[in-house]
């Protein structure tokens, strides 16, 4: 099997489900079949720039109980480019050569990083100007990784984003209201869209369609003709309003998006009349037990990532093509955005359900 190796992981951006089960199987693998030895990195990269770096030994007993946990046992982070990293006095200073001391201090043949197309670039970047043997696995409910037909977290987002629809169809139809939806997707609109068409939405709007309120208000009185007399939307965060604006909430630095659904709800009562609540779903979506797909994809992903360890192979990428675990390199894995194609089979299997996009 070759020497001993001490390999690094670390978890990176927003968090979601599915991580702890990629940390259980990059130990299971690397301990259990290979005698390695795993550190677990603490926050990301905050933890290599702590002195001395924040990390825990991971072994078989203690990443057992983990699978089905939400969250990441390891902590993450979200804040702080390394290369331009804010500090207490507004500055910004260049803290990469602590996180690369802090890899070497720990004495790492290699680090696997798990984290969506931001996080992975700055981690390639440390990588590349300090001599770190990186892998990528890729993670967000977003499902904007290029070129990864699945990432670690969106199967769990979709399941809580229907399960919200599947409730609210009976308060809708008690009612006769419509209930607006609002999930999360950055600029993507893959959770809207397959969580639309999952829970039986009437409406999806997601940022890579532009719509317009006239058409929306249209098909819900159309349906109010028919004699259905409430309707169920689904709305991106990244939808913008007809401006062209998108909705944010916070102030100045902390502005997030969010707030599209109440916009769109005002706007729907004001020209149809139609009663209307919304349902922000947040950060539930990316919380609780992982979906048994997400579990098994992690559980692929972690061991597929050690196998690359084993051959040598860094600055790669591992993927879910067409049925598989492929490795690509990072830079081709990560250079396109993953946004709904318009032309996309879910896109017109929507429409062929005479579900409205707005447009």
């Amino acid at each position: 099997m070759g020497a001993r190796k001490r390999i690094g992981i670390l978890t990176s951006g927003g968090d979601c489900a599915g991580l702890n089960a990629v940390i259980r199987a990059v130990t299971r693998c690397a301990v259990g079949i290979y005698d390695w030895e795993v550190l677990g990195i603490c926050k990301a990269t905050q933890g290599l720039m702590s002195r001395p770096p924040q990390a825990i030994n991971l072994e078989i007993s203690r990443v057992d109980p983990i699978l089905t946990m939400g969250g990441t046992i390891l902590g993450t982070t979200n804040k702080g480019d390394p290369f331009a990293f804010p500090m207490s006095d507004g500055s910004l200073i260049d803290r990469s050569e602590e996180i690369i001391a802090g890899y070497h201090h720990l004495g790492l043949d290699a680090l696997i990083g798990i984290g969506g197309d931001g996080s992975l670039a700055i981690l390639r970047k440390l990588a590349q100007q300090g001599g770190i043997n990186l892998v990528g696995i890729p993670k967000t409910i977003d499902n904007d990784v290029g070129i990864t037909e699945r990432s670690i977290g969106f199967d769990t987002a979709v399941n809580i984003a229907t399960e919200a629809i599947d409730r609210l169809h009976f308060t809708a139809a008690s009612h006769s209201r419509v209930m607006i939806v609002e999930v999360m997707g950055r600029d993507a609109g893959h959770i809207a869209l397959n969580a639309g068409i999952a829970g039986g939405a009437d409406i999806i709007l997601i940022p890579e369609i532009p719509s317009q309120l006239d058409k929306v208000c249209t098909h819900i009185k159309k349906r109010q003709a028919q004699g259905k007399d409430y309707s169920i939307a689904v709305v991106s965060e990244a939808v913008c309003t007809e401006t062209g604006e998108s909705v944010q909430q916070g102030h100045f630095d902390d502005c997030r998006l969010g707030g599209i659904g109440q916009y769109l709800a005002e706007q729907i009562t004001h020209m149809s009349g139609a009663e209307t609540r919304v349902t922000v779903l947040g950060h539930t979506q990316r919380g609780g037990i992982s979906s048994p797909l997400d579990r098994i994809l992690a559980s692929a992903f972690g061991v597929a990532a050690v196998e690359l360890i084993a051959q040598d192979k860094y600055d790669y990428m591992v993927t879910w093509q067409n049925r598989q675990v492929k490795s690509v390199p990072i830079a081709e894995a990560i250079k396109d955005y993953r946004a709904v194609d318009p032309q996309d089979t879910l896109v017109k299997t929507a429409r062929g359900l005479g579900i409205c996009f707005g447009d």
